[in-house]
């Protein structure tokens, strides 16, 4: 009898142990769940950050142009009406003269109070020409400035809808990547001056810098890869470099030949986070840039960047 109540307990313990099992492995598998949906969160948050802090700088340049634009016009308002001012004052001058040769000519003043009177005129008329001269020099100045701020102002607002486009565009081309369960997210790309400080000048950068993350890639695609590093400009050129990195990747089932600014061998696992440093071969001219990372078997994902 006791042995049979101690195989009971004994087959009771067995069962309760392989049930706390379980329930620990499922806790386990809810928690990893839970670790990379967070991570997709936050890769897309980025990004939604990112695109939002270019919308804000260029807003913030628009409103600056318009406010300069504004105050040039009042300025321009002020100096057309001296100028018709100083028109007037002109006119009564010469109704002024003209009275006295008049006067003169009837005998009414003496010749040398009228030769007096006229010279003092003449004087004030050579002055106030000359002030109307300066008044006309800086009211073109002023016009041909506000003109430059206008062409400024639309350049501004094309570059913001030139960026919304190629947004679009981009995430147009990520839709149609053939892996759609293998792609890069997170995606931080940078420009640094000599100093190891970042800029976005055109003529200040030297050196790029592009991270990104890969996260939850399926056991088919973990391994040993090539990631080739892109860098093209609004027209989808190649950046130009001294010593192009040329290679041969599928995309959508198609080969295709790409123009690299770098390369690396990678042991993919399941989540890592990757980086690329290039030192640019010559000076960005300004204007938008995509980056692209490509492996072997297709596209991973691109983000965009602008150099002023």
């Amino acid at each position: 009898m006791n042995n049979t109540v101690r195989n009971v307990l004994a087959v009771i313990a067995v069962l309760l142990l392989l049930l706390f099992c379980w329930s620990l492995w499922n806790g386990m598998e809810k928690s990893k769940e839970i670790q990379s949906l967070e991570t997709k969160n936050s890769a897309l948050n980025t990004e939604l950050s990112d695109l939002e802090t270019l919308k804000a700088s260029l807003e913030t340049e628009i409103d600056s142009l318009q406010n300069e634009f504004e105050g040039l016009t009042l300025v321009n308002d002020s100096l057309a009406n001296s100028l018709a001012s100083a028109n007037k004052k002109v006119s009564r001058d010469r109704r002024t003269i003209s009275k006295l040769r008049a006067d003169m000519e009837a005998g009414d003043l003496k010749s040398e109070s009228l030769s007096v009177q006229i010279s003092q005129l003449l004087e004030e008329k050579n002055a106030l020409q000359s002030q109307i001269t300066s008044l006309q020099e800086e009211n073109t100045a002023l016009r041909e400035r506000a003109g430059a701020l206008e062409q400024d102002l639309t350049k501004a607002r094309d570059d913001n809808a030139a960026l919304a486009n190629l947004n679009r565009s981009m995430q147009g081309e990520i839709d149609n990547l053939t892996l759609t369960n293998f792609k890069a997210t997170a995606f931080q790309v940078e420009l640094e001056k000599k100093n190891n400080k970042a800029t976005a000048k055109s003529r200040r950068a030297k050196r790029l810098k592009a991270s990104f993350d890969l996260t939850d890639v399926p056991d088919k695609y973990q391994g040993v890869r090539p990631l080739y590093l892109v860098v093209t400009d609004e027209t989808s050129s190649p950046i130009k470099m001294e010593n192009p990195i040329k290679a041969q990747v599928m995309v959508n089932d198609q080969a295709t030949d790409i123009l690299a600014i770098a390369q690396k061998e990678v042991n993919i696992g399941a989540n890592q986070r990757i980086s690329f440093t290039h030192d640019l071969d010559e000076k960005l001219k300004r204007g938008f840039y995509r980056v692209t990372v490509y492996t072997d078997i297709g596209i991973l994902g691109s983000s965009n960047f602008r150099l002023r």
